[in-house]
């Protein structure tokens, strides 16, 4: 049960550390996002402004990384952000391993606590030897006692799964969004910023050069 016991305690401190860290992002990031978006479209310096001031977040780094390169061409936008954004989810799978540690070891360790608490039970029975009741009553408490651990640690696991399973989903989510978010960003910087910029440097050079004529 020892291990049993500590593996509960980890569980429940992991849940509680990416419980608070889901619901600081979902509360701030659909904001943030919209108020990067809104300044990308009018000043990308303001849009880095607003990126920064979130950077404590991973949605706020993701759009910061881009939006820090000095023109960027539409490609090294786009790389900027999957490369922070592998960074991130990462870090958002974070405590994933120990929850599927714990979803396969806790059923194993209550099971072996039953069955060595099954053979501690019949070792001290007297076989053949024409037990009393009293005896029987105590193997029958000494087995119900043992299969404790195997409950234990399926309780143990199950919890685990579903918290495991949850935190999965939620980051399933987040790659779907922060990869609308990105096409949504760069789209921005090329409509509005990248292609007017290179048309104006295209029409700056087929323009005929000022013919001057001689005194």
């Amino acid at each position: 049960m020892v291990p049993i016991v500590g593996l509960s305690i980890a569980t429940v401190a992991c849940a509680l550390e990416r419980g608070i860290f889901w619901i600081r992002l979902l509360r701030s990031e659909a904001q943030i996002a919209h108020d990067v978006l809104e300044a990308a479209r009018y000043d990308l310096d303001e849009a880095s402004r607003v990126a920064e001031q979130a950077q404590d977040l991973p949605i706020g780094r993701y759009l910061l990384a881009p939006l820090r390169l000095s023109q960027p061409t539409p490609e090294t936008f786009r790389l900027a952000m999957e490369s922070v954004g592998d960074k991130e989810f990462a870090e958002m799978r974070k405590g994933d391993k120990l929850l599927e540690t714990v979803v396969a070891v806790a059923p194993l360790l209550g099971l072996l606590g039953t069955v060595t608490g099954l053979i501690a039970t019949f070792g001290n029975l007297n076989i053949g030897g024409g037990g009393t009741s009293e005896q029987a009553t105590k193997a029958a408490a000494g087995i119900g006692e043992a299969l404790i651990t195997t409950a234990a640690g399926m309780i143990v696991a199950i919890i685990a799964l579903l918290v495991y399973r949850l935190f999965v989903t939620l980051q399933a989510q987040q790659m779907n969004y922060f990869s609308d978010l990105g096409n949504e960003l760069e789209l921005i910087y090329r409509q509005v910023w990248y292609e007017p910029a290179e048309m104006e440097k295209s029409y700056e050079t087929l323009s005929p050069a000022p013919v001057r004529h001689g005194n």
